[in-house]
């Protein structure tokens, strides 16, 4: 966590929905020495699950961290069939942070804030797709993520609420 905690962390405004657009593109992880995709990929079908009609569907939800009136990370769930989809029951994850407040402890703050909010609208669990690679498969483990299938490249978690 930043030593101030000079970000706040709040739902997503109706009108801050194409920021989700923004932080899609964050997401995709990028492994050393891999040139990053074109920005359009996020208009392919299998991404733009993730964000069309955003706020319309059952299990829609995010949360915002803002720091000095910038959003600057979002966590985002949805039920929908994506890369972490294990049932039409569960909500799927999705998260990034603008890299300069990576590795901060804000995103694990953003996860346990929407594990939360899950919760308490009565889902029984979340669960989120990975690469194996990637540095936030930790932050996941520690807020009570659990590998429950694997492909070559990703994991697909599951948090029991």
């Amino acid at each position: 966590m930043t030593k101030d905690k000079a970000y706040i962390i709040r739902k997503l405004r109706t009108n801050e929905t194409e920021l989700l657009k923004d932080f899609l593109y964050e997401a995709i992880f990028i492994p050393e020495g891999v040139k990053p995709p074109e920005r359009d990929i996020i208009e392919n079908p299998e991404l733009r699950v993730y964000t069309d009609d955003f706020g319309s569907r059952r299990g829609d939800n995010c949360l915002v961290a803002e720091f000095n009136g910038k959003v600057v990370g979002a966590v985002w769930t949805r039920i929908m069939d994506d890369y972490g989809h294990v049932d039409d029951e569960t909500p799927s994850f999705a998260i990034s942070l603008y890299k300069e407040y990576r590795g901060q402890g804000i995103g694990t703050e953003l996860m346990k804030e929407m594990l939360d909010v899950l919760k308490a609208q009565g889902y029984k669990r979340a669960s989120l797709a990975v690469q194996k690679a990637n540095y936030a498969v930790r932050m996941y483990r520690n807020v009570g993520f659990k590998t429950v299938d694997e492909n070559d490249e990703e994991y697909i978690m599951v948090c029991d609420l």
